[in-house]
């Protein structure tokens, strides 16, 4: 009985005192709790050599020493296992000056980003079938426009013809009355190359009466259709610059015997130029 009454007192104690053992356990094992572990600073007599270097210090700075002393090692591997037959295309896109190595300038890209963009495509009957678009409706924009405005920045020269003091032909020199008065049209239309109407036109025609508002809105409308035919025409030349150097590109993938000569450089205005030799069929 003494033996089990011993067992129970030790059970019980056991029981009050277990919080205790376990959290000493854990404070034993925390590093939370532990002191932490400060490096002195740099002793006053020291303080003009700067700051103490400290471990964490010592690490970044010995971590560097080692990656360049891999990296020369590395590169002074590659030099002894260097063939000296290797070629890149660095070697001849590059060049030194002064010590330095510069990218040489590479030259202007022959074809603009609306050819590229078209090239991507592949298909030469869909870039002819937009030249063909265009040029209909350039043509449908100048038969509606007439291009009068064009047609009177021409520089032309009407000679006049007429009879000498000797009965000769001779040119006549006119000045600006005369020549309208040959012409029976008002020396203001003198400049018009077209629709240039006579006096006696002018008497009959019955003019329209238009605001200033209507005229500006007139001229506004007709500026917008020359830009627009302009832009049209500008892609039309690049729709057959593409469809020229697609039609080239083609030609050359068929197989031949002889390869043929490059003439000309293409650019972003001329399909290039090709020599082809002649070779007989049979």
């Amino acid at each position: 009985f003494s033996h089990v009454f011993s067992f129970w007192l030790f059970f019980q104690w056991l029981v009050n005192n277990f919080n205790k053992f376990a959290m000493s356990s854990w404070k034993k094992a925390s590093k939370s709790n532990q002191k932490v572990h400060r490096e002195r600073h740099q002793p006053e007599a020291r303080k003009h050599l700067g700051l103490l270097e400290k471990k964490k210090d010592y690490k970044k700075r010995a971590n560097n020493e080692h990656q360049k002393e891999r990296t020369l090692k590395l590169l002074h591997k590659r030099a002894l296992n260097k063939n000296p037959d290797e070629f890149y295309h660095h070697m001849i896109n590059s060049k030194l000056e002064d010590d330095v190595h510069h990218e040489k300038e590479k030259e202007p890209d022959e074809h603009s980003k609306v050819q590229k963009a078209l090239m991507e495509v592949q298909d030469v009957q869909y870039v002819t079938m937009k030249r063909t678009m265009e040029t209909k409706k350039i043509q449908r924009l100048q038969s509606q426009l007439h291009m009068i405005d064009y047609a009177n920045t021409v520089n032309n020269k009407h000679t006049f013809f007429g009879e000498g003091k000797e009965g000769e032909v001779v040119e006549l020199e006119l000045d600006k009355i005369e020549l309208a008065k040959r012409l029976e049209t008002h020396p203001s239309l003198l400049n018009r190359k077209t629709n240039r109407p006579r006096i006696q036109d002018l008497e009959k025609m019955k003019l329209p009466e238009l605001s200033p508002e209507e005229i500006r809105k007139a001229n506004a409308l007709k500026k917008q259709s020359y830009q627009e035919l302009t832009k049209r025409i500008e892609r039309e030349k690049e729709l057959a610059v593409a469809q020229q150097k697609l039609q080239i590109r083609r030609v050359l993938k068929q197989p031949r015997l002889l390869k043929p000569k490059k003439v000309r450089k293409g650019t972003k205005t001329a399909p290039p130029v090709y020599q082809f030799k002649y070779e007989r069929k049979k």
